[in-house]
């Protein structure tokens, strides 16, 4: 016979977006069970391990987890010589002592966290069965579960359109304190990159699902770039690679059953279809889930329709803004052509012209081309 365990708050997925919103929901005063299949925090790292200063303003002082500072983008676009953009603040992060920082803050808040369980079945009535057999019946669900989130999936809400990713890790040798951007036709529907960790730089690429295939011998081909540069070594100390959700903003809320559920970061469609950058937004969303549902526990029902309302001025505006210049070049490679080296510039977020708005496609226009 298996135990049932009656909670307030069950949060599914401990990223960013479940640590916060476990440790939010705890110390809201709700009962908080947070569980991920993960044998531990951040592990297997899946991250190009960027965040933009401005999350210091959510989580405070980061230095304890933070390789090094970020201070402007380079890009490079197709063959031509970097394009810098001054002022681009950020850090570069150790991804599992960052997510480990979040965790332990949730613990500490009082929430229950479990790794390395599976939960195999969510039933009708919004009860949780998990690997070990044990059923958990909570008051109130947090998907924040990734792009493939089995807690969105549940209610009927999915990230349909993704870049696959790969990225190794290589010594850097030389110091550097930008992340480099390479925009191709080789790279359709993605991107390529060098962040610097230090002693060591992450060297990745993202495209579109369908050349996910090309993924190796682009990586390779700019990895080999960069060591004829003299810039990284050619030993590779990791290799790492996942799923982005670049289809933009999606309904964030619904039920299974009685039970309300929120979905949070990836989960959420809440990275951004341009860059793929969605730690910040993971963090935000998660934060406001876990207060959501406290207060949803200490009897406010109206929070539901609140949060989705906040999510929506927050990120919607600039997510739907680069879905349509993604989609713009999209378009292009679908068509059979190839971007002209302004419209790489106009799809990529250091340039004047991908904020201009007169230049900007309609969704209309999109969907009818």
């Amino acid at each position: 016979m298996t135990a049932t365990l009656g909670i307030d708050v069950l949060v599914v997925g401990l990223g960013p977006a479940g640590a916060r919103a476990a440790a939010e929901a705890a110390a809201g005063g709700a009962s908080v069970l947070a569980i991920d299949r993960k044998k531990r925090p951040g592990f297997p790292v899946q991250c190009a391990e960027f965040v933009p200063a401005m999350i210091d303003q959510e989580l405070g002082d980061l230095d304890q987890v933070t390789r090094q500072r970020i201070d402007e983008m380079i890009t490079f676009v197709e063959d031509g010589v970097g394009e810098v953009k001054p002022d681009f603040h950020g850090r570069m992060v150790d991804r599992g002592a960052f997510d480990r920082l979040l965790v332990d803050r949730a613990a500490a808040a009082g929430a229950d966290i479990r790794f390395d369980i599976r939960p195999i079945e969510l039933t009708k009535d919004g009860s949780v069965i998990l690997e070990t057999g044990e059923t958990i019946a909570p008051k109130f669900i947090i998907g924040a579960d990734g792009p493939r989130s089995r807690i969105g999936k549940a209610i009927g809400i999915r990230n349909m359109d993704v870049v696959e990713s790969r990225q190794i890790t290589v010594p850097l040798l030389k110091a550097h304190q930008a992340t480099d951007i390479f925009v191709s036709t080789k790279i359709p529907g993605g991107y390529g990159w060098l962040f610097p960790r230090g002693d060591v730089a992450n060297i990745g690429a993202g495209v579109r699902a369908q050349d996910r295939l090309r993924l190796k011998e682009i990586v390779e081909t700019l990895h080999a770039r960069l060591v004829e540069d003299g810039r990284v070594g050619t030993e590779i100390s990791a290799r790492t690679g996942g799923a982005i959700p670049v289809g933009g903003m999606l309904h964030p809320a619904g039920r299974v059953g009685d039970i309300p559920v929120l979905l949070a970061g990836d989960a959420a469609g809440l990275a951004n279809p341009v860059t793929g950058g969605g730690i910040t937004s993971a963090v935000i969303s998660g934060g406001l889930a876990g207060s959501a549902a406290a207060e949803w526990i200490a009897g406010d029902k109206d929070v539901i329709d609140d949060y989705v309302a906040e999510l929506s001025a927050l990120f919607k505006g600039s997510l739907d803004h680069a879905y349509h210049r993604r989609q713009e070049l999209i378009e292009i490679f679908e068509a059979g052509g190839a971007p002209t080296p302004d419209q790489l510039r106009q799809g990529w977020i250091s340039y004047p012209a991908y904020w201009d708005e007169r230049t900007l496609k309609s969704a209309e226009a999109l969907a009818a081309a």
